[in-house]
């Protein structure tokens, strides 16, 4: 049966002309698929009892609740969710087999955010992620992606959106499009787009397409300047030249309230040094964005790479914002529970 969660309004549209139900019934749909949030066709009291007989024979409104919780020592939560094969709710698992992906809420004083993963495994096959060395498994739904927010006990308090999680979302980009127009239009959540940010290892089609059909802040996957050098760690460098990208990204005005940043993993020896800090700022000068420096965790992958020396990290941010280029270091949540950036990995088991 087809899922009614994570339909756009013009979708639901569609689907009341094709049954036959008044034009307003998609409007309906979506105030209570999204601003009530119910998981039961029933539940929609004020469609007809001829249009909900009607629906249930075609549609179901899936909503999976996590089947696992972790909690970090700093509050950090990550939450576990299995990936329905066919998108139905008859799926039957198999614990030997099943397949999951993982979402984590990060609580601050001041605001909480939700990392959200847009397909099981990565395609990319970044050396420092640990998400990336599991493989690629499948891309999430739109009811999928959204289904991450709206059913963890925290979705009230939720401030921002980061699609950082397993996964890029260029490669699922329709699916993550869908899933920000019912975010942010007023049928759906009617959040500002400048609560989400996505992030890309920098797909340069699809980075357009995103900068020419959103507000949304952009982050993208840096992590070493040198071209050579980026490509042994992430092959898509290959494909989709960092000079390039940025080349792109020039072209757009970051001056109002969208956000460009860069993300930069910090390994020892790799990409860490004074050289390449100076290669960073030859790349970036003149760009309105800032660099967000990542510690690399020990526990990610490779076992040859080794986090930057504070000094080091300390060192090549003074540096960065000296030069112009704000700079700022990103604090690692949630660690003790596998949860902080790189380390999602959880595909498939039997301990969920």
């Amino acid at each position: 049966m087809l899922n009614l969660f994570g339909l756009t309004l013009s979708q639901l549209q569609e689907l009341c002309l094709e049954q036959g139900f008044p034009k307003f019934t998609a409007r309906q749909l979506c105030d209570w698929l999204y601003a009530k949030g119910v998981s039961e066709i029933d539940a929609m009291t004020n469609l007809s009892l001829k249009v909900r007989a009607r629906l249930k024979e075609i549609y179901v409104v899936n909503r999976p609740t996590p089947v696992n919780c972790q909690v970090s020592k700093d509050g950090t939560k990550k939450y576990l969710f299995p990936y329905q094969l066919d998108n139905s709710t008859t799926q039957q698992f198999n614990n030997s087999t099943v397949h999951y992906f993982e979402t984590v809420f990060i609580p601050e004083e001041d605001r909480a955010t939700l990392c959200v993963s847009c397909q099981v495994g990565c395609k990319m096959g970044c050396r420092f992620c640990a998400t990336g060395a599991q493989g690629f498994h499948g891309s999430l739904s739109a009811g999928e992606i959204l289904n991450q927010i709206f059913s963890i006990p925290e979705f009230s308090k939720l401030t921002n959106i980061v699609y950082m999680g397993m996964g890029e979302p260029m490669d699922n980009y329709d699916a993550v499009m869908q899933s920000i127009a019912v975010l942010t239009s007023d049928w759906g959540l009617g959040w500002s787009p400048h609560r989400i940010t996505v992030s890309s290892v920098g797909v340069i089609p699809m980075v357009k397409r995103f900068l020419d059909e959103s507000e949304c802040h952009l982050a993208i996957s840096l992590h070493n300047p040198v071209p050579a050098e980026r490509v042994a760690i992430m092959p898509m460098q290959r494909a989709y030249p960092i000079s390039e990208l940025v080349s792109l990204l020039r072209r757009y005005d970051w001056s109002h309230q969208r956000r460009l940043t860069f993300e930069y993993t910090m390994i020892r020896g790799v990409n860490d040094d004074e050289a390449h800090a100076v290669k960073l700022v030859q790349l970036l000068k003149g760009l309105n964005c800032r660099v967000n420096l990542i510690r690399y965790h020990d526990s990610a992958t490779d076992p040859n790479f080794k986090a930057s020396q504070p000094l080091t990290i300390q060192r090549f941010q003074s540096f960065l914002n000296k030069q112009g280029i704000t700079c700022t270091l990103r604090t690692s949540r949630g660690e003790d529970i596998m949860a902080a950036c790189g380390l999602l990995a959880k595909v498939k088991g039997r301990d969920a």
